[in-house]
């Protein structure tokens, strides 16, 4: 049994964060998204829609202070300055969890999954709004990481 840790994340997905290193990049990816072909290595949250998975993952995850932008988002096809509003909800989440300003920059839809092919992980969930898609770079622990 562990304490202080959030309950959407299982064993596997723990695993996968913790290997992460500073850089390392994490998709969480809607149920359209084609996680298991793009080759790094997926853990499934079936049944858990993005936003969920991200504040589960931003709980834990710190993100990445020494780039300009560490949070990425799928822009709409041919509506590249349109925001769907599943971007809002992750953006909040960020705000809150993340102790810090990290705007999510828009990518057009083939760069994203250029950028994911390249990520060390794939959060696939059950997302089922339309352009449900994160990318998160990971950042450093600073001082003492362990609760008291």
């Amino acid at each position: 049994m562990l304490r202080h840790v959030h309950p959407l994340l299982g064993p596997d997905l723990l695993h996968a964060l913790r290997s992460l290193g500073h850089g390392d990049e994490v998709v969480i990816a809607d149920a359209n998204f084609p996680s298991h072909s793009l080759g790094p290595r997926v853990v499934r949250l079936d049944g858990i829609d993005a936003v969920e998975a991200a504040e589960a993952i931003l709980t834990h995850l710190p993100l990445d202070t020494f780039v300009d932008r560490a949070a990425f988002r799928m822009a709409v096809v041919d509506r590249p300055d349109e925001v769907p509003p599943i971007t809002d909800l992750f953006a909040d989440a960020i705000a809150r969890l993340s102790g810090g300003d990290f705007p999510i920059e828009p990518i057009e839809r083939f760069a994203f999954y250029e950028r994911a092919r390249r990520a060390q992980l794939i959060v696939a969930t059950g997302e089922r709004r339309l352009y449900g898609n994160l990318i998160l770079t990971t950042g450093v622990l600073i001082g003492n990481s362990v609760p008291k």
